[in-house]
């Protein structure tokens, strides 16, 4: 069984920890069922044939890092009004799960992740275009913390990885998206103008 297109497709940007979560779920809350959310962070590549030692080493901010073939080919399907099993992610383990997630075409379909707007064949799906911009020092503080509470990393392999890695990695792929953005929105879901006029614009979208 298959539906008809979304109304509208919505892209999701911004830094690491720069609030994109908390505007998603916003949004969804505002808009219910109607809205179908695929996370890039999903469609990590499968990394079971390497060790863990070797997975360590991987560079998760750069844009080969994900299955965006994949994702894309996903996105399309929801659009298509066709149900997808999402891959799930471990991010203990650094690789995919045998699980998946049977996710539902509906009226609105969100691409969230920190580079959705990176891919010229992701934004060409996209009808909203949105770059959730948060400090850098706050980005950290939420990425230190959920990295140590939920993820069990040490302080010192996060703050590691976000000199090394996250912070150039943003610089060079993730704040240029920016300029591919139709909406702005400084503070993430703590913006509750933005998160009240995108609302608006998507029970418009569905009807509601």
């Amino acid at each position: 069984m298959t539906m008809s297109k979304p109304a509208l497709v919505l892209g999701v940007a911004g830094g690491s920890g720069s609030g994109k979560t908390t505007v998603v779920r916003e949004l969804s809350r505002a808009v219910g069922d109607a809205v179908a959310v695929l996370e890039h962070d999903a469609y990590y590549r499968d990394q079971s044939h390497m060790s863990l030692e070797d997975r360590l080493l991987t560079n998760y901010d750069h844009p080969f890092a994900f299955d965006t073939d994949l994702y894309i080919e996903h996105a399309q399907q929801l659009m298509n009004g066709i149900p997808v099993d999402k891959p799930v992610y471990s991010f203990e383990t650094y690789t995919r799960t045998s699980e998946t997630v049977r996710v539902q075409p509906a009226a609105v379909l969100v691409l969230e992740g920190i580079l959705v707007l990176e891919d010229v064949r992701l934004r060409q799906l996209m009808d909203i275009k949105v770059y959730v911009d948060t400090d850098p020092d706050v980005r950290f503080i939420r990425r230190l913390t959920r990295d140590v509470e939920n993820r069990g990393r040490s302080l010192q392999s996060v703050v590691d990885q976000y000199l090394n890695v996250v912070r150039p990695m943003h610089l060079q792929f993730v704040e240029p998206t920016k300029r591919y953005a139709d909406i702005i929105i400084p503070e993430g879901g703590f913006n509750r103008v933005a998160i009240d006029l995108l609302t608006a614009r998507l029970s418009a979208a569905v009807g509601s």
